[in-house]
């Protein structure tokens, strides 16, 4: 026994040898990094970035315009910069890049503007179009416009379409293809896997449980489907078509009249495109580089012409530092972006209490007037929306008026959150409805049947053997579906209330039924049509504000969290431009996943299972 007990403690002490060792090494690489940063910082004097005399602006978005980034671990960040590597999901706030067009319409050095938009990943209706209004304010100063692109998705030429000159490479292409919803439906599958689904719903157009329950699309969600997709596509031809002085026949959204107008052009895409009216011109990179030099001038390295990127340009225009203005009254901006999850999450997601908190950090501040929420929101949670509704019936009791905006989404728990504010304004593409609840879980009794698993044993009540590997009792299934229709319930209750209208009439327009912005105004779901700066005069009405600052209400930072994110900033700008920054990515990635945390958010984790979600929202 001794000698067994000997062996253990050595195995032990081995052990804890080794964790020691991988301890003190990650730490010690963390350490490395940071002198290397430190000395860069201290050795560097030519990293400050300037915008040249004469230059072209060059809007080239990367990645997925939001109203809020999700949220980034600091060390991940500048891991991530320091070493040259591009973010996994890259995403570019939608207030950036108005802020950069506002500034450079009247910046003597910008004498050009070139959208550079084949980075540009998802961006709603509402984003697009605030982004191009922009383009038209920034066209105002008479400086040209150029888009320039080897091929255009739909998204992106919406913006394209607002250029002066819209070029796209002779091998280059583009179409339209409209917008669809094309789920895939999984009923099939998972019989035979042998796996029972119970899905609890209330609404007729509640779709969101059809992949489980079918293998293809009900007829009333096809119904609900075709009828907002197509109000959204009319706005992006009519959009589309002003800019480009086309008329709204232009758009093939017919395969056969397609077919024999590419085959006019022999097969090739661009020709089709000039052929239509959708470009200008179609010239090499070289052609391109040379009409821009003409109006910039070459850079300094005469490789090129003289240009700045977004993100450099924003470094040079955006305050490092914004002080508080004091004895200024303010209209708050709350962001609830996301799906809707209980308790506290982080940026990008809607936590119930971290977005209630936000809510009462603006109630409790004196210097707050008015409020608006900013919501993009397919929905999630009924308890963490209701949670943070209760938050605005707090403002407006405070006599704090709340006017909630909906962006792309604004649909079902989005929809929640905001029904109880003074004003409800939505984009004319806005998602919005989808006023239903459902709730929905998988038993594999069979499944484990099939494999020669079995569950059995005895219980106090009949409650307690409930579990995903038994049979669901019919009266548990009751109970669960009761419950569903009185959480319906209490949201028609919250709407008719909120909306001056009748609990039926609510019930007509709900059902889970989605509605686009436009739709929803001439229903009563929404009170204007517009965006942030529309629904930040709205708030300051309420609260009749004639001198006012609007300012962004976001979560404290602990003190190790404003070190960090300070710190890591200031030494990955540095080091990002020194020759470190590019090498060695093996070593690159090794580091990052020793430093990165696993973030493990559950989805849909309302304590109820309830859940007033759109799934449906989504556009393929």
């Amino acid at each position: 026994m001794a000698n067994g007990s000997s062996w253990t403690k050595s195995f032990f002490v081995g052990i804890w040898t080794v964790l020691n060792f991988c301890r003190k090494a990650f730490f010690n690489i963390i350490f490395i990094i940071l002198a290397i940063g430190f000395i860069a910082m201290l050795m560097k004097d030519d990293g400050k970035v300037l915008v040249p005399k004469s230059t072209a602006l060059v809007l080239n978005i990367e990645g997925d315009i939001v109203i809020e980034k999700r949220y980034v671990d600091p060390m991940n960040k500048f891991l991530e910069e320091a070493f040259g590597q591009e973010p996994e999901n890259p995403e570019v706030l939608l207030k950036d890049v108005l802020f950069a067009l506002e500034n450079a319409k009247h910046d003597n050095r910008v004498k050009t503007l070139i959208l550079q938009l084949q980075g540009m990943g998802n961006v709603g209706m509402d984003k697009m179009k605030q982004v191009a209004m922009a383009i038209d304010d920034f066209k105002e100063s008479g400086k040209p416009v150029y888009a320039i692109a080897d091929y255009y998705t739909q998204s992106q030429y919406y913006l394209a379409s607002k250029a002066d000159k819209v070029y796209m490479n002779p091998m280059g292409a583009m179409m339209f293809e409209g917008y669809g919803r094309y789920p895939t439906y999984y009923k099939a599958a998972l019989e035979k896997l042998k796996v029972t689904t119970h899905v609890f719903k209330v609404g007729t157009y509640k779709s969101a449980v059809e992949p489980y329950i079918r293998d293809d699309m009900s007829e009333p969600a096809k119904e609900a489907n075709k009828a907002w997709l197509t109000v959204l596509w009319n706005q992006y031809k009519a959009d589309v078509a002003a800019a480009r002085n086309l008329s709204t026949s232009a758009f093939d959204e017919d395969l056969d009249q397609f077919l024999l107008k590419f085959e006019q052009v022999d097969g090739d895409f661009a020709a089709y495109a000039m052929e239509n009216g959708w470009v200008d011109g179609l010239p090499t990179r070289e052609a391109i580089r040379q009409e821009i030099i003409d109006i910039v001038g070459e850079d300094k390295n005469h490789k090129s012409f003289s240009q700045i990127s977004l993100n450099n340009y924003l470094k040079v225009i955006k305050p490092i530092y914004h002080l508080p203005q004091v004895d200024v009254d303010h209209v708050a901006i709350v962001v609830a972006k996301g799906s809707i999850l209980n308790g506290t999450q982080k940026a990008g997601d809607i936590g119930g209490d971290s977005t209630a908190e936000l809510l009462r950090k603006a109630r409790l501040d004196d210097s707050v007037k008015a409020v608006v929420l900013y919501v993009d929101s397919p929905g999630g949670s009924a308890f963490a929306s209701e949670i943070i509704r209760q938050e605005v019936e707090n403002l407006k009791t405070a006599n704090k008026p709340v006017v909630a905006l909906m962006s792309t989404y604004g649909a079902s728990g989005g929809y929640w959150i905001s029904a109880a504010a003074d004003e409800i304004w939505a984009a004319p593409s806005t998602v919005t409805g989808s006023i239903g609840i459902f709730g929905m879980f998988m038993t594999f009794e069979n499944t484990l049947d099939y494999l020669g698993i079995h569950s059995d044993g005895v219980g106090t009540t009949d409650f307690s053997g409930l579990n995903v590997t038994k049979a669901l009792d019919p009266r548990a299934g009751q109970v669960i579906q009761m419950s569903i229709n009185h959480g319906y319930q209490e949201f028609l209750n919250l709407v008719a209330k909120e909306r001056n209208m009748t609990v039926e009439a609510v019930d007509k327009i709900a059902q889970g039924r989605v509605w686009i912005g436009e739709t929803a105004k001439e229903l009563g779901l929404v009170d204007n049509l517009g965006f942030l700066d529309d629904a930040v005069s709205a708030a300051a009405d309420l609260a009749k504000l004639e001198n006012y600052e609007t300012k962004y209400v976001e979560r404290d930072l602990s003190p190790s969290e404003k070190f960090w994110k300070e710190f890591l900033g200031q030494a990955s700008q540095t080091i990002g431009h020194g020759s470190f920054a590019k090498k060695d990515s093996a070593l690159a990635g090794f580091v990052k996943q020793l430093v990165e945390e696993v973030d493990a958010v559950t989805k849909l984790n309302d304590p109820n299972g309830v859940y007033a979600h759109c799934l449906a929202c989504e556009i393929n």
